[in-house]
C-alpha cells in the first residue's frame, strides 16, 4: 500500500480504530514524517499524528514513542520555513502575486505547526497524575525554540517585509496569536512538572527551559505587556520552585541583568507618559487613553520591582556579580525622578503615584543587599560616579543606607563604616567618607536648591527641606546610633570634609560635628576643641582650611561648659602673642561675661604691645605679619565686643591706628601682599571707629585711597575700602577740608561703581546706598554717578528692581555647566578656558617674590621714609632747631649721591 493511500485510509478511521491500530501504525507514520519531502506532506502527517494518535498514548509512552522521534524533525522543518520566509520576504510587492502566494502559504504552514505543538502540550496537560520532566523532556525545549523564532520574526516583520506588511498582516497576526496561546499553555504545563532530585538530566533540561524563557523575554519585551509579565512570572516561579536543584546552574547574573533592563525600560516609558500628560495638560483626565496606559505601565514596573526583590531574596548568595548592575539600576531610576535636576517634569499627582507604586516597591531591594560585601564594595568604591545625573541618587542611596543600618548586626555595620582595612581587600571608602564625597558632588542640586520631604514629626510630614538639611538630619541620626568602634572613621571623615575646598561640604561637616559635640560628653567636646585650635595655629596664613576650621571653632565654643572654657583660655592664653592667631577666630560672645571681659583685655593688651613694638622699632616688613595677626585679633574684638573695651584702651587703639596709617605706602601696597593685608585691617578698624578717629586721620585715609586707585586689583582691599567709605556717611568733614576731600570721595565711589564683577559691583551698590542715606554731604552723591548707566544701576538697586530674570530651565542648565568648572577649581587642576568660565573672573596675578637683597633694600628705605614722616610730624608740632637746615642739606647731598651711583641691578 502506498503512503498516499495509507494516509487517505487513516483519515477515515474513527477514534476506536485509531486506538486499536496505534501500535502498528504509529511507527510507520513517524517514519513517514521523518522522510517526508514536501511541505504539504510534512504538515499532513504531523496533523494526523497529533490529532488522531497522540491522544491515545499514555504519559509513559509519549517521550519514547513520539516526542523524541517527532519533535527534532518539527524543529528542523520550522527552521527551514523560517529561513525561506526571511530570505524571500524582502521581495514582496503588490505586483509579484506569485511570491505573495508563496509567503502566505509558508505562514499558514507555520501556524499549523504551532497548532500541532499546542495539541501536544494540551494532551500532556490532560493527564491528572504528577508530571515528571523525564517523560516529556523533548517537548518544552522544542516548543520554546519554535516560540522564540516566531516572536522574533513578528518583532522584525516591519523591516523584513519592506513596508509591504499589510499583504500578510492577517497571517502574521494569526501566527502571533497562536504562539501566544502555545506559550501560555506551555507555562501551565511547567507549573505541573516536578523534578526528581537524583535525575541530573532533568535538572539540565529545566535549566535550559528557564534560560530559553529568558531569551524569549528579551524578544517580547516591547510586544505585549501581559505576555512579557507572565513569562517573567514563570521564570521566577520555576527558579524558586526547584531552587535547591537549580541554584548552582542558573545564569543568575543574566536573569538579574534582564530584570533590571526590563524594569528600567518600563520605568522610562512610565516617566515619558507622565511628562507627555503634564505638557499636554491632560494629567487630570483619569479616563483618557494616556492615563490608562500610564497606570498599566506603572503596574508592570511595580511587578518588575517586586520580582527583582523576590529573586534577589531567594538567591542572595548567588547575585554577587550582579551587585554593580543593581546599584546602577537604583541610581538610574532615581536620576529620572524628582527632585533630580535631570528628572522629567511631572504633575504632583503622577509623581506621588510613581513614588508609591515603583520607588516604594524598590526600597526592600536595598535592605536585601546591605549584608553583601560585593554590594558594599560597589557602593563605597573610591572611584567617583562618571555621570553628573547619578550624583544625587548616590547621595540619597547613602542616606537610605544610613537609615537602615542601625537595625542590622554589628558586623554588617562595621563593614559599612570601617572602610577597607587591608591591602588585599578591594579598596572602599567608609560610609562617612562616601557620604561627604557624594554630597560634595551635588553642586547643581545644592545651588538650585532642590527640596525633599522632611522627617516625620508628631505623625505629620514636615515641610520640604533642602538637600543639606535632609542629609544633615539623617547623618546626625546615624551618628547617634553607631557604636564606639565607628568613631575613629567618623572623626577622620568629619575632619577631611571640614578641610575640603567645598564650603557646603565643610558646613555639613561642621553641622554634624556640632551635633556630635552636643550628643557626646563634655570631655569629647573639649578634646575636639583643643585639636581644632591646634590645627588653626598650624595653618600657614589665610586659606580655605583656616576659614572652615575657624567656623567650627566659633560654633563649638558655645557648646563647651564654663569650666572647660576657662581651661581653654588658660591653655591658649591670649596674653601670649603666639596665641593671637587663634583668638582672632574665636567668637567671644560664646564666653561667660567675666571670662569674656578678661579675654578682651588680654587680647587688646597683647595686640597693642605687638603694634607698639613694631612702631617703636625699625618697622621692618619681615615683622609685619605679627602686626597683621595682632590687628586681626584686635578687629575681632572691636567687631563684637566693643562695648566691653575700656575707655583708655580705646584711646590707645585710636593712637595706634593713626600711627599705622602714617606708615602706609602706596608703592608697598601695590607690591607687598603683607602690606595689602595691613591696609585691609586698618580700613576695617577705621570703619568701626570712624567717629572716634582724628579728622586728620580720616582725611589722610581718603587721600591714600584716592592715590591707590584703581582699587580692584585686590578683592579684599576693594571690599574693605567699600566698608570704610560707607561708614563715612556718619562723618561730617570740616568746612576747610571739604573742597579737598569730597571730590576725592566722589571719584572713589565713581571708580568703585563701574566694577564689572557682579559680586563686587553688588557690594559697591550697597556701600554707596548706605553712604547716600546717611551723609550730610549730599553733593557727593550726584557727582559719584559718572554715567547714565551707573545712575540706572543705582536707581534700580534702590527700587529693588530686578533688571533681568533668568528662567528656571536656563538657570538649571547654567548650574549644570558650572559644576564641572568649579569641581576642577576645587581639586586644583589646570585653569579653565575663558569659553568655559563665561562671566567668571580671571585669576589674580601672583605677586612677584623679592630676592633677599631686594628685601633688605626695601627694609632700609622703609625705615628712612618712616623717619622722614616722623620728622614732618614733629615740625608740625614744634619749631625746628637752628642746626636743622644744615643737617637737611647734608641729607639731600647724600640722596643725590645715591641717585648718581651705578648700583648693580638698577
Amino acid at each position: 500500500m502506498s503512503q498516499t493511500t495509507l494516509l487517505e485510509e487513516i483519515t477515515q478511521w474513527n477514534e476506536d480504530t485509531c486506538r486499536k491500530e496505534l501500535k502498528s501504525v504509529l511507527p510507520t507514520l513517524v517514519s513517514m514524517y521523518q522522510h517526508a519531502d514536501s511541505r504539504n506532506e510534512h504538515i499532513r502527517v504531523l496533523k494526523i499524528l497529533t490529532e488522531m494518535f497522540l491522544p491515545h498514548l499514555n504519559l509513559a509512552e509519549l517521550e519514547e514513542e513520539c516526542f523524541s522521534k517527532l519533535l527534532p524533525k518539527v524543529v528542523n522543518v520550522f527552521n527551514d520555513l523560517m529561513d525561506e520566509l526571511s530570505n524571500q520576504a524582502g521581495g514582496l510587492s503588490s505586483q509579484n502575486t506569485e511570491l505573495r502566494a508563496v509567503l502566505r502559504n509558508i505562514l499558514e504552514t507555520m501556524v499549523q505547526v504551532l497548532e500541532a505543538l499546542s495539541g501536544c502540550v494540551r494532551h500532556v496537560c490532560s493527564f491528572e497524575q504528577t508530571l515528571v520532566l523525564e517523560s516529556i523532556r523533548s517537548l518544552p525545549s522544542s516548543v520554546l525554540h519554535v516560540l522564540k523564532n516566531t516572536f522574533l520574526h513578528c518583532k522584525e516583520s516591519e523591516s523584513a517585509y519592506s513596508g509591504r506588511l499589510s499583504m500578510v498582516a492577517d497571517l502574521l497576526q494569526a501566527l502571533f496569536k497562536e504562539a501566544y496561546s502555545l506559550q501560555k499553555v506551555l507555562m501551565e504545563l511547567l507549573d505541573r512538572i516536578s523534578l526528581e532530585p537524583a535525575a541530573a538530566e532533568e535538572v539540565v533540561v529545566m535549566v535550559t527551559v528557564i534560560h530559553s524563557l529568558l531569551d524569549i523575554c528579551s524578544v517580547i519585551s516591547n510586544m505585549d505587556h501581559a505576555l512579557h509579565a507572565n513569562t517573567w512570572k514563570c521564570i521566577i516561579k520555576q527558579s524558586i520552585k526547584h531552587q535547591s536543584l537549580l541554584e548552582e546552574q542558573l545564569r543568575h547574573n543574566d536573569i538579574v541583568f534582564s530584570l533590571c533592563e526590563d524594569m528600567l525600560i518600563t520605568f522610562q516609558s512610565c516617566m515619558q507618559l507622565a511628562e507627555q500628560m503634564y505638557q499636554s495638560g491632560t494629567q487630570q483626565v483619569t479616563q483618557s487613553a494616556e492615563c490608562k496606559l500610564f497606570q498599566k505601565t506603572g503596574k508592570l514596573c511595580r511587578f518588575f520591582a517586586h520580582s527583582l526583590v523576590h529573586y534577589v531574596k531567594e538567591f542572595k548568595s548567588f547575585v554577587a556579580q550582579s551587585c554593580g548592575r543593581l546599584h546602577l539600576l537604583y541610581l538610574q531610576i532615581y536620576s529620572k525622578f524628582p527632585p533630580s535636576a535631570y528628572a522629567s517634569k511631572l504633575s504632583d499627582t503622577h509623581s506621588g503615584e510613581i513614588n508609591a507604586v515603583i520607588l516604594v516597591a524598590l526600597d526592600p531591594l536595598i535592605t536585601q543587599l546591605l549584608s553583601l560585601r560585593p554590594f558594599v564594595e560597589e557602593v563605597l568604591a573610591d572611584r567617583q560616579q562618571s555621570s553628573a545625573e547619578l550624583f544625587l541618587p548616590q547621595c540619597l542611596l547613602l542616606v537610605t543606607i544610613m537609615d537602615k543600618l542601625p537595625t542590622l548586626p554589628e558586623e554588617v555595620l562595621g563593614l559599612w563604616c570601617q572602610g577597607s582595612q587591608f591591602p588585599e581587600e578591594t579598596s572602599r571608602l567608609s560610609l562617612f567618607q562616601a557620604m561627604f564625597l557624594s554630597f560634595q558632588q551635588c553642586y547643581t542640586e545644592l545651588a538650585l536648591p532642590i527640596h525633599l520631604p522632611g522627617v516625620m514629626m508628631n505623625g505629620q510630614t514636615q515641610s520640604k527641606v533642602t538637600l543639606h538639611h535632609h542629609v544633615c538630619v539623617h547623618l546626625c541620626a546615624f551618628i547617634a546610633s553607631v557604636p564606639r568602634e565607628c568613631f575613629p572613621p567618623l572623626e577622620r571623615s568629619l575632619l577631611a570634609a571640614l578641610l575640603c575646598p567645598d564650603t557646603e561640604t565643610a558646613l555639613l561637616s561642621a553641622d554634624a560635628w556640632c551635633f556630635l559635640a552636643r550628643y557626646g560628653s563634655a570631655e569629647l567636646c573639649k578634646h575636639h576643641m583643643i585639636i581644632i585650635a591646634q590645627l588653626i595655629k598650624s595653618c600657614p596664613g589665610d586659606c580655605y582650611q583656616l576659614s572652615h576650621l575657624s567656623l567650627l571653632l566659633r560654633r563649638m565654643m558655645f557648646l563647651m561648659t564654663t569650666q572647660h572654657q576657662v581651661e581653654f583660655v588658660e591653655r591658649f592664653s591670649p596674653k601670649e602673642v603666639e596665641n593671637l592667631q587663634l583668638w582672632q577666630h574665636v567668637l567671644l560672645k560664646a564666653l561667660t561675661p567675666d571670662l569674656r571681659k578678661q579675654v578682651v583685655d588680654d587680647i587688646m593688651r597683647s595686640a597693642g604691645a605687638v603694634c607698639s613694638r613694631w612702631l617703636e622699632g625699625r618697622c621692618m616688613l619681615v615683622e609685619l605679619e605679627q602686626v597683621n595677626t595682632a590687628l586681626s585679633a584686635m578687629l575681632c574684638v572691636c567687631r563684637e565686643s566693643c562695648e566691653v573695651i575700656e575707655e583708655k584702651t580705646l584711646v590707645f587703639v585710636m593712637g595706634l591706628i593713626s600711627q599705622l596709617w602714617t606708615c602706609m605706602s602706596v608703592k608697598q601696597v601695590r607690591n607687598q601682599p603683607c602690606v595689602q593685608c595691613t591696609l585691609r585691617l586698618l580700613l576695617s578698624l577705621s570703619a568701626i571707629f570712624v567717629q572716634n578717629l582724628d579728622p586728620e586721620t580720616i582725611c589722610e585715609v581718603v587721600t591714600f585711597l584716592s592715590s591707590l586707585q584703581p582699587l580692584n586689583s585686590v578683592d579684599h582691599i576693594f571690599l574693605a575700602a567699600l566698608d570704610f567709605l560707607a561708614s563715612l556717611g556718619k562723618f561730617c568733614f570740616a568746612q576747610e577740608v571739604q573742597g579737598q576731600v569730597l571730590p576725592k570721595l566722589s571719584s572713589l565711589f565713581a571708580s568703585l561703581l563701574v566694577e564689572r564683577s557682579w559680586l563686587l559691583h553688588q557690594h559697591a551698590l550697597e556701600a554707596f546706598t548706605h553712604f547716600a542715606e546717611e551723609t550730610s554731604h549730599e553733593e557727593v552723591v550726584p557727582k559719584s554717578l559718572s554715567s547714565e548707566e551707573i545712575k540706572n544701576y543705582v536707581v534700580n538697586f534702590l527700587n529693588k528692581k530686578i533688571v533681568a530674570v533668568e528662567n528656571e530651565d536656563a538657570r538649571v542648565e547654567r548650574l549644570k555647566s558650572e559644576r564641572s568648572v568649579l569641581e576642577r577649581l576645587c581639586v586644583g587642576l589646570e585653569p579653565v578656558s575663558k569659553e568655559e568660565t563665561g562671566d567668571l573672573q580671571p585669576y589674580r596675578k601672583r605677586a612677584r617674590k623679592e630676592t633677599p637683597e631686594e628685601e633688605e633694600f626695601e627694609k632700609v628705605l622703609h625705615t628712612a621714609e618712616h623717619a622722614l614722616k616722623m620728622l614732618q610730624s614733629l615740625l608740625q608740632q614744634t619749631p625746628a632747631p637752628n642746626w636743622m637746615a644744615a643737617r637737611l642739606q647734608g641729607l639731600a647731598t647724600q640722596i643725590h649721591s645715591l641717585n648718581s651711583c651705578k648700583l648693580q641691578g638698577l
